[in-house]
């Protein structure tokens, strides 16, 4: 297997491994949770690597992940004091934890490959040179393995406590009722979350992890309404992201978890203005068709309020509907135009007069049934 494919699978499992737990984050809206997570786990690594000296030690994934668990119970634990706000708690703990993990390295730990560059940026281009080896036979990257690991730790959780994150995540008061522990639940996705960041962070690094964790679900989210859909689409986008992101850095001859970012980026930003029901566009269209209907109820029950009356040839006149109704004449005339396609208006001579469709939807507006 040539490296740039071995790169490439690695960007794919680590992307889709990252967003499978990044889809819950975004819908408990516990987002920057993931970048707390991110950075508070160095001191962990830190640490472990003090007591083992061994960058490949097991032991660096167990302590990060306790670290990422650890931060979740001190922003918690700052929350409930109800002394400052949640993101307040977030912006505070993590910041120390992170500050600490640098500190450490800068002082003890200038001259290994744990740094504060690839601890922040990671380098995918590096991935494929940290071989496995196992009785001098080499399994591909080590990297590679791990991640794999940690998609298959995620699918199988997720799996089977798929009822149970699910209905912790929409309705917590509902799965305590139900004899679910949401406490528990959260925290078994904290620890989750801690597993994948610590398993992506020395690859592709602290930033590109969360970028993974949130821009994806967050592109799902705006996509689709469904649970199920919105986990696997968010999946689809980071694998998608990855792909076109490390075309991009190939071709450009940039960092390769800086494309995969930007492509998350462009992702998002794709389905912020696009997206079918969310979507800018389609919200900005949404508002012009309210806008529409209204000023047509607001037309057939002036005409019915004034047909038949003394003032109906003031009131009804075509010229001069819009000084009464207090409209521009170009938006009356799109107003005019509607309705005469819609048959709900017609014209005798210069007045208007609503039709029969017409006068069903005014009484209709004026019972409220818009």
């Amino acid at each position: 297997m040539s490296p740039e494919l071995e790169i490439l699978l690695i960007a794919v499992v680590t992307a889709v491994a990252a967003a499978l737990p990044g889809t819950f984050l975004v819908l408990r809206r516990t987002a920057l949770v993931s970048d707390a997570i991110s950075h508070a786990i160095l001191p962990g690594i830190v640490v472990a690597f003090f007591l083992t000296r061994d960058l490949n030690s097991p032991l660096l994934l167990l302590a990060a992940a306790a670290t990422g668990v650890l931060s979740v119970v001190l922003i918690e634990a700052l929350i409930r004091t109800r002394l400052v706000p949640e993101d307040a708690s977030i912006g505070l703990v993590f910041p120390a934890l992170f500050s600490i993990g640098v500190i450490l390295i800068s002082r003890y730990a200038g001259d290994v490959h744990l740094d504060t560059d690839s601890v922040l940026l990671g380098e995918l281009a590096f991935a494929p040179f940290d071989r496995l080896m196992v009785a001098s036979a080499d399994l591909g990257p080590r990297a590679l393995w791990t991640m794999g690991a940690v998609l298959l730790l995620n699918i199988v959780v997720i799996g089977l406590a798929w009822k149970e994150l699910k209905l912790a995540t929409v309705d917590p008061g509902l799965a305590a009722l139900l004899g679910f522990s949401p406490v528990a639940i959260h925290y078994s996705l904290m620890t989750l979350v801690s597993i994948t960041a610590v398993g992506a962070f020395d690859a592709v690094g602290s930033i590109l992890v969360v970028a993974l964790m949130i821009a994806p679900p967050a592109t799902a989210y705006l996509l689709v309404d469904r649970f199920a859909p919105m986990l696997w689409t968010g999946a689809a986008v980071a694998a998608l992201s990855a792909v076109l992101g490390y075309i991009a850095a190939f071709v450009l001859d940039v960092s390769i978890a800086g494309s995969m970012a930007v492509a998350c980026g462009v992702f998002f930003a794709m389905a912020f203005f696009l997206a079918p029901r969310r979507g800018l566009v389609a919200q900005a269209r949404r508002r012009r068709t309210q806008r529409l209907d209204l000023s047509l109820r607001m037309l057939v029950v002036h005409l019915l309020h004034h047909q038949g009356t003394a003032a109906e040839a003031e009131e009804c006149r075509s010229e001069g509907i819009h000084q009464h109704l207090r409209w521009s004449e170009a938006r009356t005339r799109q107003v005019l135009r509607q309705a005469e396609e819609r048959h709900l208006v017609e014209r005798w001579g210069e007045l208007l007069r609503a039709t029969a469709d017409g006068t069903h939807l005014a009484e209709a507006a004026l019972v409220g049934e818009f």
